[in-house]
């Protein structure tokens, strides 16, 4: 039933990516309207599912499709708390179409590579995950913000705010979403990395700090910072910010690649 109530979730996110990509370049307000309740159903029922993948027990080794669900079910739910704190659907045009394609692939997974790290025997491991997910998913939000402040700040320079542009909330509303993200996701991977460790220290020792993910996570967590800190204290923002939390969602990217190579999270294939 997990995989049917996913399914299910993934059509309904692309029916609200379409709705969501065509209020947002056709300026149809019906259409936008449409498209939180559909996304908000797509949610309830990925929720569903994930909780039927727990129970079921399918998630016990952590198959790599289940770690796309979670991951694009942490991106929605922040797409709607976005919505509902700061009134914008704009990071969709972004997030919609990224939760899809995570959501289809999990969704269509037949068999997917699974975890043969025995720090699976843990059930640390959940909340290890859970955290750091919402931290990445945190940070890939932040850099969406960064780009659609570029792209409306370029729009106001120019005096071209047609089409997509003219739909953006003002730049303090963007600038102020990628901020607080940050300051949201920062402790999420900051308790998901400490878990981590501790898990890995009671299984490996001190070795675990040698491994290339968690090193890899290490400068992820320190890009996060430098993040916090320039914007907070230097108050960066537009093209520098954009550049390093492009840099800190290529450390993740990276970090999520050395999964396959990692002796402490490594993926195979069955």
């Amino acid at each position: 039933m997990s995989l049917f109530w996913l399914r299910v979730a993934a059509g309904l996110y692309g029916i609200s990516m379409v709705y969501g990509l065509i209020a947002l370049l056709r300026r149809r307000e019906i259409l936008s309207r449409a498209t939180l309740p559909i996304a908000a159903i797509a949610l309830n029922l990925h929720f569903v599912a994930l909780v039927e993948a727990f129970r079921s027990g399918s998630m016990a080794s952590m198959p790599l499709h289940e770690s796309e669900s979670l991951l694009a079910f942490l991106m929605m739910f922040l797409f709607v708390a976005v919505y509902y704190l700061w009134g914008t659907t704009s990071p969709g045009i972004v997030v919609l179409p990224t939760a899809f394609l995570l959501t289809l692939s999990a969704a269509l997974a037949q068999s997917a590579p699974r975890f043969a790290s025995p720090l699976i025997r843990s059930g640390w491991i959940y909340t290890h995950v859970v955290l750091i997910l919402a931290g990445y998913s945190a940070l890939f939000f932040s850099l969406v913000a960064s780009f659609l402040y570029l792209l409306h700040e370029r729009s106001l320079k120019n005096k071209k705010l047609n089409g997509f542009a003219g739909k953006l909330p003002a730049l303090e509303t963007i600038d102020d979403i990628g901020y607080r993200l940050l300051l949201i996701g920062f402790p999420f991977m900051t308790l998901g990395l400490i878990a981590g460790s501790i898990i890995a220290q009671a299984q490996f020792g001190t070795a675990f700090m040698h491994d290339p993910k968690v090193v890899l996570s290490l400068l992820v967590w320190a890009v996060y910072i430098v993040l916090i800190y320039t914007r907070w204290s230097a108050g960066w923002r537009g093209r520098r910010a954009a550049v390093l939390a492009g840099i800190a969602c290529v450390a993740a990217l990276s970090a999520w690649a050395a999964n396959y190579v990692s002796g402490m999270h490594r993926f195979i294939t069955k």
